[in-house]
């Protein structure tokens, strides 16, 4: 069973702690995809589990502080099974 664990919020405010929001526990999943939606589940950001994070930005504009949804589709390393995990964070500006 893969444990997969993510902040619960983000403050991307340059100052170096917590300026990048990611899923923790899908190191060794390289193929493994994260989705950030709005509230309106606009597709904000896609990345891999290798990325450094997203930095709280959409096309390069500033987002606000608000809650956002993501889904990390990810393969399950004992069964071969795809599995979806579904949750949200808070960006705090």
């Amino acid at each position: 069973v893969s444990v997969i664990d993510y902040m619960k919020y983000f403050t991307p405010n340059g100052d170096g702690v917590n300026d990048t929001w990611k899923v923790i526990g899908l190191e060794s999943q390289t193929n493994a995809q994260v989705f950030i939606f709005d509230k309106q589940g606009k597709l904000i950001k896609q990345m891999s589990s290798t990325s450094e994070g997203w930095n709280g930005k959409y096309n390069g504009n500033v987002m606000p502080s608000t809650d956002y949804w993501f889904k990390v589709v990810y393969t399950e390393p004992n069964t071969g099974q795809v599995k979806e995990f579904n949750s949200h964070f808070s960006l705090k500006r």
